[in-house]
């Protein structure tokens, strides 16, 4: 597997978040990493739809977050969300 392209874009490598927490070939810290990308990613888009701009993937924030949570990883997600300025 290629950790760099993951990391660049989870989703062209990746089916699910949770396909990440099971992968045997990522350490904890390149699946935490591959998974806060895929985070932000997922949260951008959120943004695009609430402007009109809808996107190709299903809202994956939730089981994202889920998949942290597995890894023992609680993001604070008060703050981390991106907003419209």
């Amino acid at each position: 597997m290629d950790f760099k392209k993951a990391k660049l874009n989870p989703a062209a490598v990746f089916k699910t978040p949770q396909e990440i927490v099971s992968s045997q070939e990522l350490s904890r810290e390149q699946k935490l990493e591959i998974l806060q990308q895929w985070e932000q990613d997922a949260m951008s888009m959120e943004v695009a739809e609430e402007e009109g701009m809808p996107g190709p993937q299903p809202n994956l924030v939730q089981p994202i977050r889920d998949a942290l949570h597995a890894l023992n990883y609680w993001p604070d997600t008060e703050h981390s969300s991106p907003s419209k300025a």
